[in-house]
């Protein structure tokens, strides 16, 4: 048994810190990020989207590991409509998204500088219109594989969560995690992949932002896929 799926035990992997943080990002780390934090829950408790954001939001969507921010802050500031959960563990990627939003005045995100499993499991049930999952850490060893957070431990978490009609986007690199999150996000019942031709999942929409990760894998030559699944009706 994993590490993961042992009953009530969260262990996060991966750096916390990076590159001690210039006096620009420790000054929005302190003035922003008390006002945009949202606090895990006792374990048990639900979290009641309604009550996160000073004003009603008609959906909330939910980034896991949102790295330096770009893709989040750029939904943000277009869907000003829309309520945001963001949840980054690597300290340096949550001063760089605060820098965003200290640029553009976004209201409508909530952070949390820590491990997305605990939100998620406070979540209500059908709770949350779309879920991105981009350019996760791939740990290519196969001894690590199960602490790929798209796989079988997470995708029933998030298929809990998410509307039924809701967007589940995915998005890799790295050929052998490209490979993983497709065989199992696809056999996964409650999921449909959207892809009808190659272009599908080779062309990023328009309403899907490049990120810095996107971008170097690109300098580097390496190909990024771009996977859209949609929750399937409870009903059926």
């Amino acid at each position: 048994m994993s590490e993961d799926s042992i009953p009530h035990r969260k262990v996060l992997y991966g750096r916390r810190l990076g590159r001690p943080l210039r006096k620009q990002r420790l000054e929005v780390m302190e003035t922003l990020l008390p006002k945009m934090k949202l606090t895990v829950p006792a374990e048990g408790d639900r979290l009641d989207p309604a009550s996160l954001f000073d004003t009603p939001k008609r959906d909330l969507w939910f980034e896991v590991g949102f790295g330096g921010g770009e893709h989040l802050a750029w939904q943000s500031e277009r869907n000003p409509d829309i309520g945001f959960i963001g949840c980054e563990p690597f300290i340096n990627g949550v001063s760089s998204l605060l820098k965003h939003v200290a640029e553009a005045g976004q209201t409508n995100i909530r952070v949390v500088p820590d491990d997305a499993r605990p939100i998620l499991d406070a979540l209500p049930d059908a709770s949350v219109g779309r879920a991105f999952v981009l350019f996760p850490d791939p740990w290519p060893k196969a001894r690590h594989a199960f602490r790929r957070f798209i796989g079988p431990v997470n995708l029933p978490r998030l298929a809990r969560v998410l509307k039924d009609g809701a967007e589940l986007r995915i998005a890799s690199d790295d050929p052998q995690l490209q490979r993983w999150m497709l065989e199992h996000t696809w056999r996964y019942p409650d999921f449909e992949w959207t892809a009808r031709t190659a272009e599908d999942w080779r062309i990023r929409p328009e309403d899907w932002p490049q990120t810095r990760y996107e971008k170097k894998a690109l300098d580097a030559g390496r190909v990024p896929m771009f996977l859209r699944f949609i929750r399937k009706s409870r009903a059926t």
